[in-house]
């Protein structure tokens, strides 16, 4: 809803101050010397080129930044808005359930791929040797990604790096 009102307040703007002078869009047109289909344009929410825009500063009696940040704002997504105001503890949050899922992916993973393995292993080699091999580093893999993702691994977490901070500064 608040993506909707910024960009209705920006089109507004070019609306407003043209209508404040009493002109149609064609009239607002022929002053700036830019075709009416540029002005419905604009008026619609579509980027202008910074040439236009100084055309329709000039007749309009405002500054160009003004209507940069005006175009700027119009041309935001509401995927661009809402990256935005995710806060760095919701982007964190986002990147620990990604990494979760990796996870269980991971391990879930493991049991039936083995299993495959051992009987393709039994039925063609009949060595055990490779497939434990195979079996304990994947095994190992799974452990570690476990340590990282719940943070058994706290020699080198945010406590040790404001440690080190605190003593390069002398503090």
């Amino acid at each position: 809803m608040i993506i909707e009102i910024t960009v209705m307040e920006t089109k507004m703007s070019v609306q407003s101050l043209r209508r404040g002078k009493g002109w149609s869009q064609e009239d607002l047109a022929l002053h700036a010397g830019v075709s009416a289909r540029t002005i419905q344009r604009i008026e619609a929410g579509h980027a202008a080129s910074l040439e236009t825009l100084k055309c329709l500063a000039a007749v309009l009696e405002t500054s160009v930044s003004d209507l940069i940040t005006e175009s700027d704002a119009m041309n935001t997504t509401p995927e661009k808005d809402a990256a935005a105001r995710l806060s760095t503890q919701e982007a964190s949050a986002i990147s620990w359930v990604k990494n979760l899922r990796a996870f269980h992916l991971h391990w879930i993973s493991y049991p039936p791929v083995m299993g495959i393995l051992l009987i393709l292993n039994h039925i063609l080699i009949q060595e055990m040797d490779i497939i434990i091999l195979i079996g304990s580093v994947w095994a190992g893999a799974i452990v570690l990604h476990a340590a990282i993702l719940f943070g058994f691994f706290g020699l080198f977490g945010a406590q040790w790096e404001q440690r080190e901070f605190r003593k390069r500064l002398g503090r």
